[in-house]
């Protein structure tokens, strides 16, 4: 498809290739017309590709208690699709970087908006009901849980019609998280897991690998040696016969640039 190479399934691209060929279309992306078949295959191709991004993210919602991993990462996928139609590869910065954060406020807002106790329109308490059911019906067929496209498939619905339908049911039940269980037993509230912090710690180390890679031979080595070897400064101007204070003003202008780089745009 022009210059474009052709993917049957782009979730089954390694994340690593998936890096270099999301480049590629999202470059040419920019120049196709909204509509066409082309664009539509370069825009699916890399929703396709980056879905990972998606479930990354979506790892550190699991304990929150409100709503399944799926609907998780289905709203995080409305994320992706804003960080793909918004990206401009003008701003050199890599596109993990620039979706992940899209995708992570997506969820939030999902959580945000969902946890209140709120009025649903009864056409949406109807399609939760039907979606329910789809879901059962096409869970027996397909032995795994339907995606979006296939429940609207299935309702004769839009996708979007099916995501409001998702996002309106995890409202269908509310109450205090002080609440005893049923059969008497602790309080929601005790049985609340939290976000573990190193998964924060990894979702940063994920966004910045990319940026590692964009720095020249001396930057990564300086970078090495001063966080994993925790060498000091004047080891460092030692071992690359520099000044310290060369190292210093290297070291403060990579860090600049990687911290830049790391910056919802």
């Amino acid at each position: 498809m022009d210059d474009l190479p052709w993917i049957e399934d782009g979730g089954k691209v390694a994340p690593r290739d998936a890096r270099v060929l999301s480049k590629l279309f999202l470059d040419r992306l920019q120049v196709l017309e909204e509509g066409t078949r082309e664009y539509q295959y370069a825009r699916n191709t890399l929703i396709e590709m980056n879905l990972s991004l998606v479930t990354f993210a979506a790892r550190r919602f699991r304990n929150r208690g409100s709503g399944d991993m799926e609907d998780i990462i289905q709203v995080g996928t409305i994320g992706l699709i804003k960080a793909i139609d918004r990206f401009d590869l003008s701003r050199e910065v890599e596109f993990t970087s620039f979706a992940i954060p899209y995708i992570v406020g997506e969820i939030k807002r999902f959580f945000r908006d969902t946890t209140w106790a709120v009025h649903v329109p009864r056409c949406l308490q109807e399609l939760r009901v039907g979606l329910a059911k789809s879901r059962e019906a096409l869970v027996a067929v397909l032995g795994r849980t339907p995606t979006v496209k296939e429940l609207a498939a299935h309702l004769e619905l839009t996708e979007d019609e099916v995501i409001e339908g998702l996002v309106a049911s995890n409202g269908y039940v509310a109450g205090s998280i002080d609440t005893p269980g049923s059969d008497g037993g602790p309080r929601y509230a005790d049985t609340m897991g939290d976000v573990d912090p190193a998964l924060e710690l990894f979702e940063d180390l994920h966004a910045l690998g990319p940026l590692l890679q964009q720095l020249d031979e001396r930057e990564r080595a300086i970078i090495e040696m001063r966080v994993g070897q925790e060498m000091t400064q004047a080891q460092i101007g030692s071992e690359l016969h520099l000044s310290q204070m060369h190292i210093s003003r290297l070291l403060t202008r990579t860090l600049t640039k990687l911290r830049t780089g790391l910056l919802p745009a």
